[in-house]
Parts: structure tokens; C-alpha cells; sequence
């Protein structure tokens, strides 16, 4: 019965986390596609720089729903077969990022899913919330640079995980996962970071 709870875990949180408020928002509000702006990167950040504060809430109303429901129904398929609800929601996370990244409404070409794990980190348990998260928000306040906070920021999801002996030891594999992914996605920001290039988060009014 377990794969049957992969599959609809699975499944459900590809399709649903594939929506992006980004590309959604820019559109409706500005008849414009982000992804043909600025970095061309249809993420929260692109969004911000290239618009301003104008539609930002949307974009993160969007992208908080399209991760936290998945990420819900996820633990409760779990839960209803019988198995561990933490482990269905972090399964499920998984594959909200992939969606994220790879949508198959956007010819899989996606954001770097910085919200996504940060909203997974939120549904999980407040432990792991507030390690990733403070690490997150402690970088952008030294550095003002996105990326780096949120490439930092994910470790203490498979950090907090072990510190306070949560789940099972297949979900700290896959907390190990989502961090790797989400430096992938980042790894174009790395080089830019190592270079000296990388742009600062700076307030635009909308």
C-alpha cells in the first residue's frame, strides 16, 4: 500500500506546485512575462526587482497556497494509509519543488524554489522553521544577498532534523535532497557570488 501513498503524494505536489504566482501575476497585472524580464528567472526576487512592491503579495499568496496545500494532502494520503504524516508532507515537498523548477505548464522551465522550501520548512514543525529561517534571514541581514541566505538557509532544514531527532532517517535523506536541489538551482548564483557579481536585494516602491 505504501507505493500507492508515493504515488498520490507524488503525483498531487508535482501538478499543484508546477502553478507559479510569478508568472501568473505578471501577467494579470502587467501584461508582461517575467520570464522575459530582468534575470528571466520567474521566481519572488526577479519578480520584485523587476516590478517593485506592486503584485509582490499576489506572487507570494500563490506561491504559499500552491506549496502549503500539496505539502497538506501529502501528510494526510500518508496518515491515511496508514503511515507517518511528517514524512508524507516532506515527500511531498520534494516534489512541490520539482514541480517548482520543472512545471509542465511552462515547458518545465521554473523557478529556484526558495519559497517553496521555505513555506515546507513552515508546515513541518517550528523547530525546523526557525533554524532554516533565522539562518536565512541572519545571512540577508549581513549580506543582502538572496541567494546566498537561501542556500545557507535550507541546510538547517537537515540540520534541525537531526538535532532534534525528527522523522526517520529517509527523511533527512531527503532534507539532504531539497538543500542539494536548491544550490543546483542556485549554482548560476553561486558563480556570480564568487565573481563579486551578485546583485544585493535592494526596496523598489512598486
Amino acid at each position: 500500500m505504501i507505493i500507492f501513498a508515493y504515488i498520490i503524494a507524488a503525483v498531487q505536489a508535482y501538478l499543484i506546485g508546477g502553478i507559479n504566482g510569478a508568472i501568473i501575476t505578471s501577467k494579470r497585472l502587467y501584461k508582461r512575462d517575467i520570464r522575459e524580464e530582468g534575470s528571466h528567472n520567474p521566481g519572488l526576487t526577479n519578480f520584485h526587482r523587476v516590478f517593485g512592491v506592486r503584485g509582490v503579495l499576489l506572487v507570494i499568496l500563490v506561491d504559499v497556497a500552491k506549496t502549503l496545500m500539496p505539502v497538506l494532502i501529502g501528510g494526510w494520503v500518508f496518515r491515511a494509509f496508514g503511515f507517518s504524516e511528517f514524512s508524507g508532507k516532506i515527500f511531498a515537498g520534494l516534489f512541490v519543488m520539482l514541480g517548482h523548477a520543472f512545471p509542465i505548464y511552462y515547458e518545465f522551465k521554473g523557478g529556484k524554489t526558495v519559497l517553496a522550501v521555505g513555506v515546507l520548512l513552515c508546515s513541518l514543525d517550528w523547530r525546523i522553521a526557525v533554524v532554516g529561517w533565522g539562518i536565512f534571514l541572519a545571512v540577508l541581514a549581513i549580506t543582502r544577498f538572496v541567494s546566498l541566505g537561501a542556500i545557507l538557509g535550507v541546510w538547517g532544514f537537515p540540520i534541525a532534523i537531526a538535532i532534534f531527532r525528527l522523522g526517520t532517517v529517509q527523511d533527512f535523506v531527503i532534507a539532504v535532497l531539497c538543500s542539494i536541489f536548491l544550490a543546483i538551482r542556485h549554482r548560476e548564483n553561486i558563480k556570480r557570488l564568487i565573481r563579486g557579481e551578485e546583485s544585493k536585494l535592494r526596496f523598489k516602491k512598486g
